[in-house]
């Protein structure tokens, strides 16, 4: 540990540590947040399970699952859920901080299955229609826009569940 400095301003002393190991410490507090692991883990298992479906489905490793959005199960909604369970178990499923994650999780499982659901949707009526219209002399980029951003309500449901599952082990 780096030696804490004095400092004397207004009448009072501080204790002052050096800018880099107080950044340290600052990232252990991050990595050590049963919330912020929680919710993690909920995402990369919910990515993980989204990548092995759809190796079983289509036979071929797609790389854009490991990262990309929409899909079963919501991982939105597994990270939002497991959050919320974790801080219902620590802070108390009557606190302020437990309302402004459900409130969270609500809002977050909402527009995966409503707004983002409808903006692929829209995508994939675009993409028609600029797929009809190419051979017709108009010239469009050859980029297609992304359909698979949102999630049905089984999906979301799906990722919620593995979102309490997760938060209610880790707690």
């Amino acid at each position: 540990m780096v030696p804490a400095r004095i400092c004397r301003g207004a009448g009072k002393e501080k204790e002052v540590r050096n800018r880099g190991s107080k950044r340290g410490a600052i990232l252990l507090e991050i990595i050590n947040n049963r919330v912020i692991q929680a919710a993690a883990l909920a995402w990369a298992i919910a990515q993980a399970i989204k990548v092995l479906l759809t190796l079983a489905i289509s036979r071929k490793f797609d790389h854009t699952r490991v990262l990309g959005s929409g899909g079963m199960p919501s991982s939105h909604s597994s990270m939002a859920c497991a959050m919320l369970m974790v801080i219902g178990f620590h802070e108390g499923f009557s606190s302020s901080v437990f309302a402004l994650a459900f409130c969270f999780a609500g809002v977050t499982m909402y527009d995966a299955a409503g707004v983002r659901r409808s903006t692929g949707r829209n995508a994939a009526v675009i993409n028609h229609i600029v797929e009809g219209l190419s051979g017709k002399g108009f010239n469009f980029d050859d980029e297609h826009l992304k359909e698979l951003v949102g999630h049905t309500p089984i999906q979301v449901l799906a990722g919620a569940l593995l979102g309490i599952l997760v938060g209610v082990l880790m707690a």
